[in-house]
């Protein structure tokens, strides 16, 4: 079997980009090729000494620490094609050890909201009086989900199955993807749904989320009450930032890189390291 042409098959049917095959392929071959030049004729049996051995020689050859981590999460998702296959069983990537550096980064690279400051912010949104049923929604969504601000805004009734605890987005190029809601989540959505968006005055909008003068929200408002309660809390506070969030405390339980970018609606695992 020609691994790296069956791979390349898998990545298509899986819908994935040309440039993402591209680059998964060529890292995979890259892992074929050492192997080859070391002696060892791969036969679809992935050796936990492969991965640690090719890393260390990604590592002598002065690679960017992004560029190594690029194709290690290229040969996450060729061990998954070969435990699909039949090939393999289980896992040889020890995500709590390889993508240790991986989280490291990602806390370093980009903001992140540090575990005191979700508290904080949990806790100041329970206060009726200060924060309104449709401002604690908005930031249990993105706090819960790591969806876009342009995909938050965008939600309509009908996207939201509160049975199944699913939300549909369409995020970037059109692309529609599943979004599970946690029990919180659909509880404030209720709420809102009750009280505040049932007496508005646009509560015929087909979108969830309105504002005194529309209905439907803009990427403005919701820029404007979280810098609003950034400042009472003095916690700098951006859409971006959440998603950042719920993509670091993902990986930092474990969740596999491949799960967390299609719940992220990132076309290449890549794009959620960085």
């Amino acid at each position: 079997m020609d691994y790296a042409v069956e791979f390349e098959k898998y990545l298509k049917e899986d819908g994935k980009r040309d440039s993402t095959i591209l680059s998964y392929v060529g890292d995979v071959q890259g892992l074929l090729e050492y192997l080859t030049a070391k002696g060892t004729t791969f036969d679809g049996q992935l050796a936990r000494f492969f991965i640690t051995s090719y890393k260390q020689h990604l590592e002598s050859l002065d690679y960017r620490v992004n560029t190594i981590n690029k194709k290690i999460n290229s040969l996450v998702c060729f061990n998954q094609f070969l435990i699909q296959e039949g090939q393999m069983t289980s896992m040889v990537v020890d995500l709590k050890k390889d993508k240790t550096r991986i989280a490291y980064g990602l806390e370093q690279e980009v903001e992140v909201y540090t575990e005191n400051e979700v508290e904080r912010l949990l806790f100041y949104i329970q206060n009726e009086s200060k924060v309104s049923v449709r401002d604690k929604l908005i930031i249990y969504i993105l706090l819960y989900t790591g969806i876009r601000v342009s995909e938050l805004v965008s939600i309509k009734l009908k996207d939201i199955d509160l049975l199944t605890l699913q939300m549909m987005i369409y995020g970037k190029g059109g692309k529609l993807r599943e979004v599970p809601l946690r029990a919180e989540v659909v509880e404030e959505i209720k709420t809102y749904l009750a009280t505040e968006r049932k007496e508005h005055r646009f509560n015929n909008s087909e979108y969830l989320l309105l504002t005194q003068r529309s209905g439907k929200m803009d990427r403005d408002a919701v820029n404007k009450l979280l810098n609003k309660y950034g400042k009472v809390l003095g916690i700098e506070m951006r859409p971006h930032k959440f998603r950042h969030t719920f993509c670091t405390r993902l990986l930092k339980v474990g969740v596999p890189l491949s799960t967390i970018s299609k719940l992220a609606g990132h076309s290449s695992i890549q794009t959620t390291v960085e």
